[in-house]
């Protein structure tokens, strides 16, 4: 007889990790890294100078280091969200960790939040702390203290499953 795994409140319910893979994103984190590369051939390797007023090698190196790292840290930024049956994580790493318990929470629903003014970290009026990467659609939350926060979502539909399943009210806006 096999046995069945018990649930406890730490079970984990949903999960999901977003980056930042929009290519027009990465085209312009990538110029100036590409352009330093090439810089750095022309000057140090062919020893052409680069460009009508050559910037020293020294300044060169500086640049492209400062591409690179600029593409380093692109790359590195998720966020990563997680429900459990008692609690909500949200980690946008490399900045955060929260960590907030389902029984302060009011109100839970999915909600289509438009465009915010960009992607990342976002205070608005409407909507309090708007964490997102990409898209358009969130879970909402509403806390008993009256604070809001949106987490970004590329998988609404799962979403929406694992609240139905959770001792709160929630909605799903059409």
């Amino acid at each position: 007889m096999q046995k069945q795994k018990v649930k406890t409140k730490t079970d984990l319910l949903f999960s999901e990790q977003q980056r930042f893979t929009q290519w027009w994103i990465w085209i312009f984190v990538l110029i100036p890294f590409v352009l330093g590369v090439f810089g750095m051939y022309q000057q140090l390797i062919l020893g052409q100078p680069f460009g009508d007023k050559p910037i020293s090698d020294v300044g060169l190196f500086i640049f492209t280091a400062i591409g690179l790292a600029l593409a380093v840290f692109v790359r590195f930024n998720q966020l990563n969200t997680r429900i459990y049956s008692d609690r909500i994580e949200i980690q946008y790493y490399p900045y955060f960790t929260k960590i907030m318990l389902w029984e302060e929470v009011a109100k839970a629903e999915c909600i289509d939040y438009g465009f915010v003014g960009g992607w990342g970290i976002r205070l608005t009026i409407k909507y309090g702390t708007v964490y997102n990467v990409r898209g358009r659609e969130g879970l909402a939350l509403h806390f008993k203290n009256k604070q809001k926060l949106v987490v970004g979502t590329q998988k609404r539909i799962a979403l929406e499953k694992v609240l139905k399943q959770l001792p709160l009210t929630v909605d799903a806006e059409a």
